[in-house]
């Protein structure tokens, strides 16, 4: 039976809140599958060129996952492939985008989204790569993306909103890290280089990574893998703090190493967190009931629940 066909057995069934978890092996170029339990661990995909974001369509069985590729050489990709990994196919070829990191599958406009590091932007694209746009850019030419501050690193959306979100991590551990947000849309006029509706939400950050939102609580859920005490932990704060009030930032998970990729399962009150120490965890999502679930699987980034 194909992942597919166990992941919808497993919903007729009643026992769908086990779910899967897709995670990448960034060391390793490859990409692991297991119930969310952390049982039931397989390979499903090798050969990566450094893989740093994924995401599930588990409706139509894809997973889509973005290639770093080799840094400094602008050589990045975004690839898809079915839930256990065969009919792989490249959808955003070499050149299109610089160093794609975090990536989002927005269901209601069949659009992925990904933040382009090294390329000092934020990408959207069809779910067939055709179409890429950029919806914010940050700096253009050597000197510019020399500035670790104009990097973009995490990213999030909110289609209800229409909002969306993206950290810049900064330099190693200086503390120049922010979380933005922005409009789905451009301004009237305004382009990526030029806009009016960019929110600064947090900064001073260690160094922001991942984003997730839960849109029915509305909290914003970030990875950061700076120093402790405020780096090495999973975040959350209101999308909309309470009026009269400033934004209030929760520590939900101390202790990683180097944490990097999140994931929320809302209906199942859990979050899934990797770090580079080669950790898979999970916790409710107000932090509590805390677990790991693998651990010595080499440098993990991404992860993905579904």
């Amino acid at each position: 039976m194909s992942i597919l066909e166990a992941t919808k057995a497993k919903t007729i069934s009643g026992a769908a809140r086990m779910g899967r978890l897709f995670v990448l092996e960034l060391s390793g170029g490859r990409i692991h599958a297991m119930n969310s339990d952390g049982s039931d661990q397989s390979v499903i995909v090798t050969g990566c060129r450094f893989p740093d974001g994924i995401v599930v369509d588990a409706e139509a069985g894809h997973i889509y996952w973005t290639n770093m590729g080799t840094l400094n050489l602008n050589d990045g990709s975004i690839e898809r492939a079915d839930l256990d990994g065969s009919n792989r196919q490249i959808i955003i070829p070499n050149g299109v985008t610089h160093t794609p990191k975090q990536l989002q599958l927005e269901q209601r406009s069949g659009k992925l989204y990904w933040a382009d590091r090294e390329g000092m932007r934020v990408m959207r694209a069809n779910l067939d790569g055709t179409d890429v746009e950029t919806l914010v850019q940050t700096g253009q030419g050597e000197d510019d993306r020399s500035d670790a501050t104009r990097w973009c690193v995490g990213i999030a959306v909110d289609p209800i909103r229409r909002h969306v979100y993206w950290t810049q991590k900064g330099p190693d551990n200086a503390g120049l890290g922010r979380i933005f947000r922005a409009g789905l849309d451009f301004p009237k006029g305004e382009d990526e280089f030029n806009r009016s509706d960019i929110q600064v939400l947090f900064d001073d950050l260690p160094e922001p990574i991942d984003l997730e939102l839960d849109l029915e609580k509305g909290f914003l859920y970030w990875t950061d893998r700076g120093d402790p005490p405020f780096g090495n932990t999973v975040n959350r704060a209101p999308i909309e703090p309470p009026a009269g009030r400033g934004r209030a930032t929760e520590i939900l998970f101390a202790g990683l190493m180097e944490g990097i990729g999140i994931a929320l399962d809302i209906a199942g009150d859990r979050m899934f967190i990797t770090d580079l120490g080669g950790s898979v965890y999970s916790a409710r999502l107000d932090g509590t009931e805390q677990r790991t679930l693998r651990y010595a699987q080499g440098n993990l980034t991404g992860i993905a629940y579904a």
